[in-house]
């Protein structure tokens, strides 16, 4: 393999794993606290 083909694996797999933890985080924060989190949608509609 090439240097330039090892140096972009290498940023690649260090973006994965940031992202990873980043997902797992989010993950952990939605399954600490589900209740206080903002919804998506609101349940009723607006009256009017």
């Amino acid at each position: 393999m090439a240097p330039k083909d090892l140096e972009r694996d290498a940023r690649l797999a260090a973006k994965l794993r940031e992202n990873l933890r980043r997902r797992k985080t989010q993950a952990r924060a939605q399954d600490i606290a589900p209740d206080q989190a903002d919804p998506a949608l609101p349940k009723e509609p607006p009256a009017g």
